[in-house]
């Protein structure tokens, strides 16, 4: 060996054992500039977040991270998150570049979320809704195991309180960490909504962001009733690459973007942000008032129509001193009171259930109730207030129930439970289990 090759290997070692210096990502969320990705003018990140990230130069819609949407779209102090603390785990101990659990760890400490979604209830001009937001920024928004779930019981809950559904979808599809796991998601999220949708014949709309791709876009993404989406956004299955290689074929320019698929018949509105919210409150409100509509039904077997969280819930508002009258009931139902007729649609399920489970005497006690019930036309579940916070149901003040005249005519225990008048306007009847 040479000198100079000696030199040479000497030099190459001493660079292979040199400590590395792991630069820290940049986060231009946390930085005061961001260029926009589309015509590359320089932004500052303030002003852009008081447009909800819309470009001023061309009025490109950037990236926007979960909690800033449901700021955008829910009124304030009405956010209800939902199974917050479910965490994703790592079933294949997958390992690449590095192990999925330092991945899901450094997702977390940069978006302080568990995982890509956010589900919870809360009000769209004065409209009780059930949303899930997506977030690009945890991991890619891809769907796993945590995301399925979550879905999936935001849908539950959805279809048991008669809530219209919004999924603002922002991901890169199924998460490869987790194999079959990520795409068995798939089908329980649309077997939810088929229940949701088909049987309970509830309202869902789905918000395609950009980007939609993957997974998402074969499943719940584009079940929607109606499909909104934003403009310029990227929603596709494959890759643009994949798909001119597969057809060997050029494809459009707008290929796979929002204004494509508006215009072959994929979505039914584009809606810029800053119109999103209106949009949605404008949509509800129009399907509720539609005429025509028919009663939804949750399938025997599939959820109870009061689950022990509802029932908490219900306890938690009930004082001893707001006792309404039975008697008084009957004569309210008698007189066919429009608000009256929308609290019996609400919980007609709940009515059936006594009725089953109710002997020959105390069937008589809602036979009216039940027929009113069974002849209504409108499916509107969700009783809410208007904007101005007043209360659509005044009857219910007047309204007292007799615990003793229920048990005595029926032999059960009666326990009447209701909500608060500023809580939700709702009240139901529970037969005590120790009933003989």
């Amino acid at each position: 060996m040479s000198i100079l090759a000696w030199i040479e290997d000497q030099r190459k070692l001493k660079l292979l054992n040199a400590p590395k210096y792991n630069q820290p990502p940049s986060d231009g969320s946390k930085g005061l500039w961001t260029r926009c990705d589309n015509c590359g003018v320089i932004l500052y990140i303030k002003h852009l977040k008081e447009n909800q990230r819309v470009c001023f130069g061309c009025g490109y819609h950037l990236q926007m991270n979960s909690q800033e949407r449901i700021e955008n779209l829910i009124d304030g102090d009405t956010w209800r998150p939902l199974d917050e603390t479910l965490s994703p785990g790592d079933p294949l101990e997958f390992q690449d570049q590095k192990p999925y659990i330092e991945r899901l760890k450094d997702g977390q400490e940069k978006t302080g979320l568990q995982d890509a979604v956010q589900t919870g209830t809360g009000m769209l001009d004065g409209i009780p809704i059930a949303l899930g937001v997506m977030d690009f920024h945890f991991m890619g928004g891809s769907m796993g195991s945590v995301v399925g779930e979550k879905i999936t019981r935001l849908i539950e809950y959805a279809t048991q309180e008669g809530l219209t559904l919004i999924l603002v979808c922002a991901s890169g599809g199924a998460r490869m960490q987790e194999g079959i796991f990520s795409l068995m998601q798939m089908a329980k999220i649309s077997s939810g909504l088929q229940i949701y949708q088909s049987c309970a014949n509830l309202l869902y709309i789905s918000v395609l962001t950009s980007p939609t791709t993957g997974g998402v876009t074969a499943s719940f993404a584009m079940l929607g009733d109606l499909i909104f989406a934003e403009p310029k956004a990227l929603i596709g299955f494959a890759g643009r690459r994949v798909i001119e290689q597969t057809l060997q074929e050029d494809l459009p320019d707008d290929f796979q973007t929002s204004e494509y698929l508006l215009h072959h018949g994929l979505l039914d509105l584009i809606v810029p942000r800053c119109f999103l919210k209106q949009a949605l409150s404008e949509t509800i409100t129009l399907y509720k008032d539609a005429p025509f509509k028919r009663t939804g039904h949750i399938p025997y077997g599939v959820q109870n129509p009061l689950y022990f969280l509802t029932e908490e819930k219900v306890r938690r508002v009930v004082s001893a001193s707001e006792i309404d009258n039975f008697n008084t009931l009957l004569e309210a139902s008698s007189s066919c009171d429009e608000s009256y007729r929308e609290i019996l649609v609400s919980f007609e399920t709940m009515f059936r259930l006594v009725a089953q489970t109710s002997t020959v005497d105390d069937t008589t006690l809602l036979e009216e109730p039940l027929l009113l019930a069974a002849e209504e036309k409108i499916s509107w579940r969700a009783f809410y207030t208007n904007q101005k916070s007043i209360a659509k149901a005044h009857f219910l003040e007047s309204l007292r129930i007799d615990t003793e005249t229920l048990t005595n005519a029926s032999g059960r225990d009666y326990t009447p439970l209701h909500f608060d008048k500023d809580v939700s306007k709702r009240f139901v009847y529970q037969t005590s289990k120790n009933s003989k």
